[in-house]
Formats: C-alpha cells, structure tokens, sequence
C-alpha cells in the first residue's frame, strides 16, 4: 500500500466537495445544458482530473501516477455504457431535459457514496484472498463476451429494485412538481417522478460497478488510486453526457473496443493472481503497458466509427420522449 500524505486526502476530498458545490450553484435554475456549456464543464471535469493525477506523480511517484492515470481513463471508458443507459431512463420517464442536470448530480453524489463502499469492501477482499481476481477476470471475460454478443442485459428502468422498493416506501405521483423530489398532497408526503428517476440511476450504477470495480483493481489495489481515479472519473459523468446527447449511437464500436478492454484487463487480472499465487515467474503485465492499449483501443474504436458510420436508424437519443417544456417550479 502507498503511504498517502494526511494533506493528500485533504486536498482530494476538498476538491470534489467545492467542485460539487460549484457545480450545483451553477445549476440551481432549471435549463435545458446545451453543447458548449456541456463542453466546458467536461473540459473542466477533465481537467481537474489530470491535475490531480500531476499531483500523484510528484508527490507519490511515477508508478502511482501511471496507476491512477490508467484507472482514470479505463473507469471514464467503462462510463460510456452509463451514458446509453441515461438516455433510456430519462425517454422512459420522459424527464424534462431541464431537469435531467439535477437528477444526475444527486446520482452521481450516490455513485460516489456506493463505489467508495464496493471499492473499500474489493481492496481489503483482495489483499487478504488474491485467489479471488480469478473470480473477478471470470467476470470480466463474461462481460466482454455479453458485449461482442451484443448480448448485454436490457435494463427497464420502471422495474429496478430501486424504484420498485421506493414505491413501496411511499407513493409516486404521476406528475412532475418542477425540481422537486417531494410534494404534499391531502397532508400526505408523496415522491414525485423525479425521486423515481434518481432511484433508477442509482440502480443502473449498482449494475455498472459489476464490471468497473473488478477492472480497476487490476490496474491498483490501493485504496486512495482507486477511489481517486473513480471519482474524478464519475464527477465528469453528467457533463459528458448533455456534451454528448444524441451523439451516443455514432460511436458503434465503441462497445467492440470495450469488449477488447475489459478482455485485455481480464488477461492481466489472470497474471497478476498467478504471479502472486502460482508462481513470480509468471509476468505482470506493467501500468504502462496497460495505459497504451486503453488508449489505442478507444482511440481505433471512436475512429473506426467516424469512418464507418452506422446505417441510418431511429436510434434512443436522450430527447425523444421528453416534454418540450416543462412546467414551472412552484
């Protein structure tokens, strides 16, 4: 494990905190986010990122610093599935797109709390039982399989644990009341839809760390890369996909490209185990190594799919089914 400074995980936590808190003063209104105040935010996000990760290399060394770089990229890689996922929960529920920047800050507050606790719970797991990264690049490899199948499971928004369990915690209203999770209804607190719709990310999130959180304790086992990397990975989620909306379908290999990356990580969880467990001739495959095929994977694939674009189709884009204009907040 790398001695993080005291100061280090200050500076992270306080970096996330007033970025979130920035970022949430910034859209207190509710307002349809078009593209370049997406991308700015994005740039923002990405910057914020790769000045932290200058950060570890100077204060932690080189070695953590390609480690956490890596994990970044693959975790903000493996969260293009989630962008997909996004355009079919707001079309199901048809948010209003003025409202969908608030739903996914509380779902990503959620994401931070949820990976912090799986990522927790995989470190301490794999420094006491490394036989299990066998077990993690079996899923790995079932997960890239599902992906070359096209066979990923179809997620119903409406029938999530999460929302299921909501709805029997308290009724849901039918209507939109504005940004408000909750409104009074003959003196009785009821959820609106949007509460609804947070659920249903959060669930999504739940289903997405199945593969994320296995595939970035391949590339560290330290708890502070790991956690750092995710969040500064998740807090660029939301900008990325209003930058991104209606855009998604043109990037049709990319699946293929996360396929090939988590098979890649698979291969490398199987060594790292065997090399531990079996035997220390059995290579490792380094960090560097690992960040050049991540990046020449996601790079060919996103150019494969300029080049080749898909047939004209009537593909899920995060407008479709919405309401033009959504009602006035109370």
């Amino acid at each position: 494990m790398l001695e993080v400074p005291f100061w280090l995980w200050v500076a992270f936590a306080a970096t996330v905190v007033v970025s979130l808190t920035v970022d949430l003063l910034a859209h207190r209104s509710a307002h349809v986010i078009g593209f370049k105040e997406a991308a700015a935010w994005s740039a923002l996000w990405v910057g914020l990122a790769l000045i932290f990760g200058g950060v570890v290399f100077v204060v932690l060394g080189t070695t953590a610093g390609t480690e956490y770089t890596t994990a970044w990229l693959l975790e903000k890689s493996l969260s293009v599935d989630n962008l997909f996922v996004f355009a079919v929960i707001f079309a199901y529920f048809k948010v209003p797109r003025a409202y969908q920047h608030r739903v996914l800050f509380f779902g990503v507050m959620g994401a931070l709390v949820f990976r912090g606790i799986f990522l927790s719970l995989g470190v301490a797991v794999v420094s006491r039982f490394t036989a299990v990264l066998f077990a993690f690049a079996a899923v790995l490899f079932y997960s890239s399989y599902k992906l070359l199948r096209d066979q990923e499971e179809s997620f119903e928004p409406g029938k999530s644990f999460a929302v299921r369990l909501l709805r029997k915690i308290m009724p849901v209203r039918d209507e939109y009341a504005g940004m408000k999770f909750f409104v009074k209804e003959a003196g009785k607190r009821v959820a609106t839809p949007l509460l609804a719709v947070v659920a249903a990310i959060e669930a999504a999130d739940l289903i997405f760390a199945v593969d994320s959180v296995p595939a970035v304790l391949a590339v560290s086992d330290d708890a502070f890369i790991v956690y750092t990397s995710n969040a500064f990975a998740i807090l660029g989620l939301r900008a990325l996909y209003f930058m991104l909306a209606g855009l998604l379908d043109r990037f049709h290999y990319l699946n293929k490209g996360l396929a090939i990356i988590l098979a890649f990580i698979g291969v490398k969880l199987v060594l790292q185990a065997s090399h531990k467990t079996i035997s220390t001739d059995i290579p490792e495959i380094p960090s560097p190594v690992s960040l050049a095929v991540i990046v020449l994977v996601l790079a060919g694939s996103v150019a494969l799919s300029l080049l080749r674009p898909p047939p004209p189709a009537d593909p899920v884009s995060p407008g479709k089914g919405e309401e033009a204009d959504p009602p006035p907040d109370d």
